[in-house]
């Protein structure tokens, strides 16, 4: 495999894969790179159903159409490639990656994605796609008419909550402490909704079910006492994670360690633009991951093409070509 490249895209999700596409299209050698299997947290969903143009269709069904359409422009795609290192400064970038040697490109679109921060107890990992969820906007309508349990007590679980109430039966957002961490408004507004009730200073023991989540068990903080849940559908806001402590020290991060960009994505490394849910954003979905990656793509077009054109000389009057009147014809 050639080790240089004219753009490196540093993740496969639908960020990484749309800027794949943008870049191979422009016709420049572009190499993705991803430390696990293409299409990044979107193979985790079973069932797409807002993505537009696509009625209904698998994450990992989506993921193999955005792989196989980079490459049918020309994009290499390397997948469970682990980074060993990282240089994003100078005109040329390079990346060393396990038992592969190092890369080198000349602009690279960062899109190394995230992970919601899970509970990490067992049957969370048995019941991923199988009734837990950390999207209501990608999974919510698959529980139309049934008990839905929330947790979490930030912003993101109690507007989250409010939502999946205009299709659940009923809503019970559940929180490991005694008071939210939400601001006031949206404290308010979930309180005031009639199908949303709460379970405060409560851990969560245990998911149970069969092929799909039937029970939520959870455990008094105070008491130790168990309550067990009726619930077809679990979402679970409880904070995010970006895949980039690998950048630290190598590009602008956030305190969140959110990849910090201007509206054109361009960091503040020369060349170096990122894209996805890695990036400080509010609004993390496929559609958003496929926007920054075409805006990130279309950076680095302009930035490459700037380096590559010629500086024009001073013009003097011997270069002026004398043109005809152009002829009217009335």
């Amino acid at each position: 495999m050639p080790t240089e490249s004219d753009v490196m895209v540093i993740g496969g999700g639908p960020a990484g894969l749309t800027a794949g596409i943008y870049l191979a299209r422009a016709h420049l050698e572009t190499l993705v790179v991803d430390s696990g299997a293409a299409g990044g947290q979107m193979i985790l969903s079973s069932a797409i159903a807002n993505y537009p143009g696509v009625p209904r269709i698998t994450g990992r069904q989506l993921a193999l159409a955005m792989r196989k359409q980079a490459e049918s422009f020309g994009c290499r795609v390397e997948s469970q490639a682990e980074i060993e290192s990282l240089s994003l400064e100078g005109p040329v970038k390079e990346v060393t990656l396990a038992g592969e040697g190092a890369f080198t490109a000349r602009a690279v679109v960062l899109a190394p994605g995230g992970r919601p921060r899970k509970l990490g107890i067992p049957s969370e990992t048995a019941f991923e796609g199988r009734g837990i969820s950390y999207c209501a906007t990608c999974d919510g309508e698959f529980f139309t008419g049934e008990d839905i349990v929330v947790v979490g007590g930030g912003n993101s679980a109690l507007e989250e909550a409010v939502a999946l109430t205009r299709v659940a039966r009923s809503v019970t957002i559940v929180h490991e402490f005694d008071r939210f961490q939400a601001q006031p408004w949206a404290v308010e507004e979930a309180r005031k909704n009639p199908r949303i009730r709460f379970l405060l200073a409560q851990d969560v023991r245990e998911f149970r079910g069969g092929d799909h989540l039937e029970e939520v068990v959870l455990a008094s903080k105070r008491t130790g006492d168990e309550t067990v849940l009726r619930a077809r559908g679990a979402f679970l806001f409880i904070g995010y994670r970006p895949n980039t402590a690998f950048l630290d020290g190598l590009a602008a991060l956030t305190a969140r360690g959110e990849i910090v960009t201007d509206e054109a994505l361009r960091t503040n490394v020369p060349g170096v633009f990122a894209a996805g849910d890695a990036r400080q954003k509010r609004y993390r979905q496929i559609t958003t991951a496929v926007a920054d990656g075409t805006v990130a793509a279309l950076g680095a077009v302009e930035y490459l093409t700037a380096l590559e054109r010629p500086v024009w000389p001073t013009w003097q009057a011997s270069n002026v070509i004398e043109l005809a009147p152009a002829m009217v014809v009335h």
